[in-house]
């Protein structure tokens, strides 16, 4: 008997987060190991009146190519997710880790040759996202491997899982719509302001936002979700920040990064574990040691790391902030085959200040 909690987050990616419309191309993309929701998504894009494409992958054939692809095929690019990317309306995509530490091994080099191949098919899904031709939303199926990291059970991260996308309410579209009118009160406020500045035990950092414009982020691209984020003017960052949970990468926990930015750009870096692994994202490309993004974190529900970025760059009372990519909707010119998020707490002696005026402090708004 499938979880009822399944059928209502499939039915929210679907119907709420991409909105399906009857004759549109919908891409279903997931791991193996998320075939029960899979098949939810599927029923419901089919009775939305959608076309669906399933397109599935396999953490074990990934690290296959990894580790023995040439230099020629990693950069060659599939011609149908070419074509796919090009031409679909909808990106529906499921991660479902059955071993989070499966790449461990593998050459960071090696991975960061296929991003940067692969590169062209971030930006232009960014690029057709920003201007409206192409809906995508990306969501967890909950695992033994997850829930391990997550230092829960199963039937514990399962309920986690369900509760932080609202999938356990009776009408979960409707608190998503009631989180997005409260995130988008903080936006307003926002609207034409110039320069943030953040302070506290583990950061004293600034970045202009003049011109930049705040996505509100309430369950249409990330499920969940919760957060306000913008793209920095790139070349405005200035100041330190120690990050206060590991980022993780391919299966790498880095733990203990510190950034210093001078003029918007990572001068010193450095990390406690998998060093490596830091720097091998910095060197990607010569975007890579610029912020693409400047985020704060209001999902009060997501109250503990679990090691998957997806819950817990939402985590209430935190900021975090990407290397790399920007997202073109919210103003960023910056372009790399990079996009990794790093959190930062600031909920103890912390306060973030707009042109001067206090904005939130100790993890809350204040405004």
């Amino acid at each position: 008997m499938t979880d009822p909690r399944m059928s209502k987050l499939a039915d929210v990616l679907v119907n709420y987060s991409t909105a399906v419309q009857p004759g549109e191309w919908v891409g279903i993309l997931g791991e193996t190991a998320a075939l029960p929701l899979l098949r939810e998504i599927y029923k419901a894009v089919v009775i939305a009146g959608g076309n669906p494409t399933l397109i599935m992958s396999d953490e074990a054939m990934r690290r296959d190519f990894y580790r023995y692809a040439t230099d020629e095929q990693m950069a060659w690019l599939d011609p149908t997710m070419n074509h796919y990317i090009e031409n679909a309306d909808v990106y529906i995509r499921i991660n479902a880790p059955q071993n989070t530490r499966a790449m461990t091994n593998i050459d960071p080099k090696r991975i960061q040759k296929v991003a940067t191949a692969q590169r062209g098919w971030l930006d232009r899904r960014m690029t057709r996202a920003s201007e409206g031709k192409f809906k995508w939303v990306g969501a967890l199926f909950p695992t033994e491997a997850l829930a391990q990291d997550a230092g829960m059970s199963l039937e514990e991260y399962e309920d986690f899982v369900y509760s932080a996308t609202f999938a356990d309410r009776e009408d979960p579209v409707a608190e998503w719509k009631k989180m997005g009118a409260m995130q988008q009160e903080k936006i307003d406020w926002l609207a034409g302001k110039k320069k943030i500045k953040c302070q506290g035990p583990n950061i004293d950092l600034e970045l202009s936002i003049e011109g930049r414009t705040f996505i509100n982020a309430s369950g249409l691209r990330n499920m969940p979700d919760g957060e306000i984020f913008t793209g920095p003017v790139e070349d405005s960052v200035n100041g330190w920040v120690r990050f206060s949970y590991p980022s993780i990468k391919d299966g790498r926990a880095v733990e203990g990064i510190e950034l210093e930015f001078v003029n918007g750009r990572v001068e010193k870096a450095s990390a406690r574990t998998n060093e490596n692994v830091l720097f091998a994202q910095l060197d990607t490309d010569d975007r890579s040691r610029y912020l693409g993004e400047f985020a704060i974190g209001t999902n009060f529900g997501i109250n503990k790391f679990t090691g998957q970025i997806l819950y817990d760059e939402k985590i209430g009372g935190t900021v975090h902030m990407a290397i790399g990519l920007g997202y073109p909707d919210s103003g960023s010119i910056n372009k790399s085959a990079v996009h990794w998020d790093m959190i930062c707490d600031m909920r103890t002696d912390s306060t973030i200040t707009v042109d001067g005026e206090l904005f939130y402090k100790d993890g809350q708004f204040v405004v």
